[in-house]
């Protein structure tokens, strides 16, 4: 196989394994709401309409508008990354080594970094219900969710797509009481997913990798107890990049070498949408 062929057979690999390491994915866009660009830009669906008006006997209708427009915005981000493996025998035994290279890949420094870049700034965004507070019991964590929920009912938020994202341990507080009020609240939530802390922060610093790499808790970035995102208040998307270079192109060493990029639109928010999300956190460490 030449390396065009190569590199179509691994992407969709890389799409898989994003999908299913990342903790937010579950917020990415479809051909409905996103639509991929060029010059490192995307195109989002908004969409507004009025309200009702009086009908009239004489006039008739209302005439308000509906309008769906394609706001262009740019990716947030892009990053990138050498994979390399050293020269193996023949080009077909290359698919369980790489498989197994892009998982693990995946799963220690793709999935974190995306995850945490897009809570931090879903987090961040201005005008989102916030609440500082800090949960050590069960109890607190209750109270906590159904103020969330409360918050979101009072403002005719849908219910049906009410994604909670939630650390371990408040999760864990939940389970260990296992009791009707713990129960109940979480069904409020059409999903709920663990995400751990190191993930949940509502700000982060990506480091450029010339003297570090990956991602950090900024200096004022805050701990994130669970932020509760209604799905059609976000749109999040990622476009992954491979290119293949056999040991014999490899002028730097005699590997397999797998040029990894990806352009990312961590989180963009509907100005429209605000009161979909509310987030709990502590306050600064």
């Amino acid at each position: 196989m030449n390396n065009i062929e190569l590199s179509t057979i691994y992407l969709p690999m890389l799409d898989e394994k994003y999908k299913a390491e990342a903790k937010t994915s579950v917020l990415d866009g479809d051909e409905t709401v996103a639509k991929k660009g060029g010059n490192g830009e995307i195109k989002v669906a908004k969409l507004d309409m009025s309200a009702l008006g009086d009908f009239d006997r004489k006039s008739g209708y209302t005439k308000g508008n509906t309008i769906l427009t394609w706001e262009t915005v740019k990716y947030d981000k892009e990053r990138s990354q050498d994979l390399r493996i050293d020269r193996l025998d023949n080009a077909e035994a290359l698919g369980l080594p790489f498989a197994k290279l892009s998982g693990e890949f995946m799963r220690l420094h793709v999935a974190p970094e995306t995850d945490a870049a897009r809570i931090a700034k879903i987090a961040g965004t201005d005008g989102i219900s916030k609440k500082e507070e800090t949960l050590d019991t069960g109890e607190a964590v209750i109270k906590a969710l159904r103020e969330c929920t409360n918050k979101m009912d009072e403002d005719e938020v849908v219910e049906g797509n009410r994604i909670l994202f939630i650390t371990p341990t408040l999760l864990g507080m939940l389970s260990d009481m296992d009791s009707y009020k713990s129960k109940e609240v979480l069904n409020r939530f059409s999903q709920v997913i663990k995400v751990p802390q190191s993930r949940m922060y509502t700000k982060i610093d990506l480091n450029n990798g010339k003297t570090e790499y990956g991602f950090k808790k900024a200096a004022e970035g805050k701990p994130i107890n669970f932020l509760c995102v209604e799905k059609s208040a976000v749109v999040s998307a990622m476009e992954q990049f491979v290119k293949y270079f056999s040991p014999d192109q490899d002028q730097e060493g005699d590997s397999h070498v797998f040029k990894y990029r990806n352009y990312n639109l961590y989180a963009h928010v509907y100005e429209n949408k605000l009161a979909g999300i509310y987030c709990s956190h502590k306050a600064g460490e």
